[in-house]
């Protein structure tokens, strides 16, 4: 489905996507719409990556799926009070594997940012990159998943990654128990992180802040709690220590309710597609 929408300096309409009438429909309050960091020497061997907003569902995309088991099981019900909504892209949808059983309990109580220390390049092949980051964990590290809680690319996209309720993992010598983890695709050591990069990890972050009770004072980059490590990159950490971010994440939560709404199924497959097609 196309929509039109007015505003080209030109006079003419413009094509909008299903997933950027999503994206939009999160921004005005409808009910709608992580490669471990660790020492360079431990970062993963990179693969092609690419950009993006939020797609649209496609209703030939395939067969239908419930929303993810791993989030919340009670997640922010999507009312008129929710001012601010985005998609949260199931695992399904950039072709995870299962985790493997185990895994550390945990209780949230901080919120801490990281970068996956490779460039991401083109944003069209996101998925790919969290399939490598998996496979690397997981084949490399031995961990039970990819290591980390939400994943946001250059273009606002925002995925699920690990089940919230348990631990992530780490190559640098911090533990991660307690943190809620959101890691930005790119390397912001070479990389200039984008507006909805980090408006996609503001919202990621809002809306742990609601889900666990934790407040925007625990935000830190990973080099705040882990010394033997650069990340989240230079370009990105500078947003943390300026207090950039945490001002973008403290207004969502004064605007009201922050709602990730699962996106799954045909649906995510649709926007997916478009990620990928490079729309």
């Amino acid at each position: 489905m196309d929509a039109r929408r007015p505003g080209r300096p030109d006079g003419c309409p413009e094509l909008v996507s299903r997933r950027q009438l999503l994206w939009l429909a999160g921004s005005a309050g409808l009910a709608a719409t992580i490669s471990a960091c660790s020492n360079p020497a431990a970062a993963e061997p990179p693969t092609r990556p690419s950009p993006s907003p939020t797609r649209s569902p496609n209703p030939a995309a395939g067969p239908e799926a419930g929303p993810p088991a791993n989030l919340s099981p009670e997640p922010i019900a999507p009312s008129a009070s929710a001012v601010a909504s985005a998609a949260l892209l199931c695992r399904d949808a950039w072709g995870a594997r299962a985790a493997r059983a185990g895994g550390r309990p945990h209780t949230v109580t901080r919120m801490t940012i990281h970068h996956t220390a490779t460039v991401l390049g083109d944003n069209s092949n996101i998925t790919a990159r969290l399939r490598q980051h998996q496979q690397y964990h997981q084949d490399q590290k031995g961990w039970i998943d990819i290591a980390y809680h939400i994943g946001v690319d250059r273009d606002g996209n925002i995925f699920e990654l690990r089940n919230p309720d348990l631990a992530g993992d780490t190559a640098t010598n911090y533990d991660p128990a307690g943190h809620f983890l959101v890691v930005c695709e790119g390397n912001f050591d070479e990389e200039v992180v984008t507006d909805a990069q980090l408006h996609g990890a503001a919202l990621a972050f809002a809306w742990a802040a609601q889900r666990f009770g934790i407040t925007t004072d625990t935000l830190a980059g990973h080099r705040d709690v882990s010394h033997d490590t650069a990340c989240p990159g230079a370009n990105l950490h500078a947003h943390v220590a300026s207090g950039n971010l945490k001002r973008r994440i403290d207004d969502l939560l004064a605007a009201g309710a922050v709602d990730l709404q699962p996106a799954c199924g045909p649906d995510a497959a649709a926007i997916v597609s478009e990620i990928e097609a490079g729309y």
